[in-house]
């Protein structure tokens, strides 16, 4: 007799309480191995292939691609122990790996968590419909995968007993937007409310009244009426995961610092030259944003009251033993910075080594979220979009930001002569409490000369 075991959404530490679907990686039925990754989601920093501890049949799936799930929610129930997959599902606690062929791991690059306590599941003595029966306690049974709407959402008389919905997260939009459950009829099975029917409703009461028009304006309204429903319809994007944490650490951002910034061309002709010798003399290629990130390191040995932050609650400004080097990385699914821990200890190839892993993991989708905090300097190469100039919002909660143009041939005053050489803007977006104008444009000045005479780094070596 097989036993199935209930697999939950686990521990993601970083703070991360909720993850959304992506992807399905396993179908009902399929036999599935130990660690193997059975779905793939996104959260807040990364999106991830999460494995499940248990090898057996798989005899149900919770939640549907684009569904937000909660840290200890179910994920898949597993049949392990033998070919019999309709045992009745039992909760396993956190870290049980007991003769149930499971490895009791948890994601690559999260914390684990102390063992949750083993909870008493409650079967409803009658099913679910229409909100009445089940579970007296208030918890409602997860939704099933197969599981889709496929009827209107008529108002009915509010029933009595609890009411018929899974998810948190459609309690909490039925909340925001004040949507009565008791007045829905579910569209899931046994009457499950379902997010489609919130967003239904809310779609219903905010729609128009009938307006009545004047017959002589009939054809007038007619025509209009045809212009609207010609028109094309706007376009909705939830500010969640990835796009929600950027949008809300540069609204932080603009809200907490007064920064300030300053720019300067400079010829970075010799700068280039510089690279191609190193690629020319062998080895692994270095990047131009090497190079620049090393420049950045050495700028902040000769100003390290850039490297720092501010304690608003405690007002002092905090100096940073370490260089944590973000850099910005432009992926599908947006803007990321990924961290180079300890740039300050690394050598130019070594940094564009670890540029290279970083972005690749980036455009991947699979940079962990230690790849992705504890920045303290931030170098944004905003030139790879064919721009000369920016003015970037600071990386909250980080000080300043070093910004570089487009490298394109411009006219240039070379040895007292006019020539064509390739120029760069490079501006430096700074934390206003944190230095003074002549701190900001020493830092910029020295970036600038070493741009122009990649020599000058040698003085530091």
């Amino acid at each position: 007799m097989a036993a199935v075991k209930e697999f939950t959404l686990p521990d993601l530490g970083e703070g991360l309480t909720e993850a959304e679907i992506v992807r399905w990686l396993v179908e009902v039925g399929d036999v599935v191995a130990v660690d193997q990754p059975v779905v793939e989601v996104e959260t807040a920093k990364a999106m991830v292939e999460v494995p499940c501890p248990y090898g057996g049949v798989v005899t149900a799936r919770f939640g549907e691609p684009g569904d937000e799930v909660p840290v200890g929610r179910p994920l898949v129930t597993v049949a392990v122990g033998g070919p019999d997959a309709a045992a009745e599902p039992e909760r396993a606690p956190s870290g049980d790996q007991s003769a149930d062929s499971g490895s009791g791991n948890v994601l690559v690059g999260y914390g684990t968590s102390g063992s949750a306590p083993r909870r008493r599941r409650v079967r409803p003595t009658t099913p679910l419909a229409n909100g009445s029966g089940g579970d007296r306690s208030g918890a409602t049974p997860p939704k099933p995968a197969a599981v889709t709407p496929a009827a209107p959402v008529p108002a009915v008389p509010a029933p009595a007993g609890p009411v018929a919905v899974v998810s948190p997260l459609v309690r909490r939009l039925a909340r925001e937007h004040g949507v009565d459950l008791r007045a829905l009829r579910g569209s899931g099975k046994d009457g499950l409310i379902l997010r489609a029917d919130v967003e239904r409703a809310i779609a219903d009461s905010a729609a128009p009244a009938p307006v009545t028009v004047a017959q002589a304006d009939a054809p007038a309204a007619q025509a209009g009426s045809r212009r609207v429903a010609n028109a094309p319809e706007e376009t909705r994007i939830p500010l969640r995961g990835l796009r929600g944490v950027v949008a809300e650490k540069l609204s932080r951002s603009r809200r907490e610092i007064p920064d300030a910034t300053t720019w300067v061309d400079a010829d970075a002709t010799e700068l280039l030259a510089a690279r191609a010798a190193m690629n020319a003399a062998g080895g692994s290629k270095v990047p131009l944003l090497a190079l620049l990130a090393r420049i950045a390191v050495a700028a902040l040995a000769r100003f390290p009251e850039l490297n720092a932050t501010v304690d608003t609650e405690r007002a002092e400004i905090v100096r940073l033993p370490a260089v944590h080097l973000g850099f910005a990385a432009q992926t599908d699914r947006g803007l990321v910075v990924p961290v180079i821990r300890d740039a300050h200890t690394r050598t130019t190839e070594e940094l564009g080594a670890e540029i290279t892993r970083l972005t690749e993991a980036a455009r991947a989708g699979t940079l962990a979220p230690a790849d992705l905090t504890g920045g303290t300097f931030t170098l944004n190469n905003y030139g790879v979009f064919g721009v000369d100039g920016s003015t970037p919002i600071v990386n909250h909660p980080e000080a300043a930001m070093l910004g570089v143009g487009r490298i394109c041939p411009k006219p240039w005053v070379h040895e007292g002569e006019l020539a064509v050489r390739h120029v760069v803007q490079l501006s430096f977006t700074f934390d206003h409490r944190v230095c003074d104008g002549g701190a900001a444009g020493g830092f910029l000045r020295y970036v600038a000369d070493c741009v122009e005479h990649p020599a000058v780094l040698l003085r530091g070596v």
